[in-house]
């Protein structure tokens, strides 16, 4: 058995993919994911939408040793370690890309552990999703420290630093938006008004206040730091079901549209929306995504496989790259940017762990 001392060699196949204007591919080779609060009426009809033939993207991924763990939710520590956690296989972990070396750090069987985030000290925080906890795991020792979470709130789903360090998570069937203070290990929980709104992905904007994508809902949620008061904000459409999150340097918000195949900008100064038709088309099902340095728009279409990585230009409006995983994918969750080597990092259903080099 593997234990908090032991390394693994991984192999790494590195894939270069050649960003051409795909076209629109169809989404019809993967059935659409059901969903529970999804509207009964049909979708209308979007027209595909083309992309333009700009830029080139690396995609490379690593191989995660440990077979059918959900590998997800990468994160770059200080030391350029980039931290994963096994969704399924119970355990955080490490990979050295220069190496390809691996190290697993065993939870407890049953934690669940949904989601990531590395300290500038490098400390190591996860979402304990099943097993009702926030843990804090020294990568020196291995020891972890297990912060419970109050009644009602027994599902961490994504954790988020604000700007003093402490942390901002989202809990999906508890519905409701929570703070750890790391300093006190004291714990503020806010319930989200509309039921099953499902809490989801989490930004945190340089005023230190969250950005909730509510999956349940066709709302986005904020909370004012320093009152704990939330305000939600409603989609133009109804059948919306707002993903995840991303922050652009104007102050937007940004948001994929799983249900629907839209991607939309919202505008906080002025509560306004702008949304696009994405290349996939209204079952392309856009999941992850991320923000670059150049204020570009990064999300991978999860409807059909192999999953694609797709860009957007704000300031140009249009869809820039559109990349194929080169394993195909088959979910991707989540993506984080590391702006000092200028990649998207992701977990992929495939059992790996990768990099895409941004132009």
């Amino acid at each position: 058995m593997l234990t908090n001392t032991d390394v693994v060699k991984g192999v790494s196949g590195l894939l270069a993919v050649a960003l051409v204007a795909m076209g629109c591919e169809s989404s019809a080779s993967r059935p659409s994911p059901a969903l529970a609060d999804e509207s009964a009426e049909s979708l209308p009809a979007i027209e595909m939408v083309a992309v333009t033939d700009r830029d080139t993207v690396a995609i490379e991924e690593w191989p995660v040793p440990w077979e059918s763990t959900r590998p997800r939710d990468p994160f770059v520590g200080p030391d350029g370690r980039v931290w994963f956690v096994g969704q399924t296989g119970d355990y955080v972990a490490a990979l050295e890309p220069s190496l390809g070396v691996f190290q697993r750090f065993p939870l407890d069987d049953g934690a669940g552990p949904h989601n990531v985030i590395v300290a500038a000290d490098g400390t190591i925080w996860y979402a304990g999703n099943k097993a009702g906890h926030i843990g804090r795991l020294d990568p020196s020792t291995g020891e972890i420290v297990k912060i419970a979470m109050p009644d009602g709130a027994g599902d961490p789903h994504t954790l988020m630093f604000d700007p003093v360090g402490d942390i901002w998570f989202t809990v999906q069937h508890g519905n409701a938006i929570g703070r750890l203070a790391i300093g006190t290990g004291d714990v503020d929980i806010v319930p989200v008004p509309t039921p099953g709104a499902r809490p989801y992905g989490i930004v945190v904007d340089p005023g230190g206040r969250p950005w909730v994508a509510e999956f349940g809902s066709n709302k986005l949620a904020t909370i004012d730091p320093s009152g704990l008061t939330l305000r939600e904000f409603e989609l133009p459409r109804q059948g919306a079901r707002p993903r995840r999150l991303a922050l652009t340097s104007d102050g937007a918000v940004w948001y994929v549209d799983y249900a629907e195949g839209f991607l939309g900008r919202f505008e906080p100064d002025t509560n306004s929306f702008l949304e696009w038709a994405i290349p996939g088309g209204r079952n392309a099902r856009p999941y992850a995504m991320a923000s670059d340095d150049r204020d570009r728009l990064w999300f991978v279409e999860t409807g059909a496989i192999p999953n694609r990585l797709i860009g957007f230009d704000p300031h140009s409006e249009q869809f820039i790259a559109a990349a194929k995983i080169p394993s195909g994918g088959h979910v991707v969750r989540h993506i984080v940017f590391h702006a000092a080597t200028r990649a998207l990092w992701f977990g992929t259903d495939t059992n790996t762990v990768a990099r895409a080099m941004v132009p």
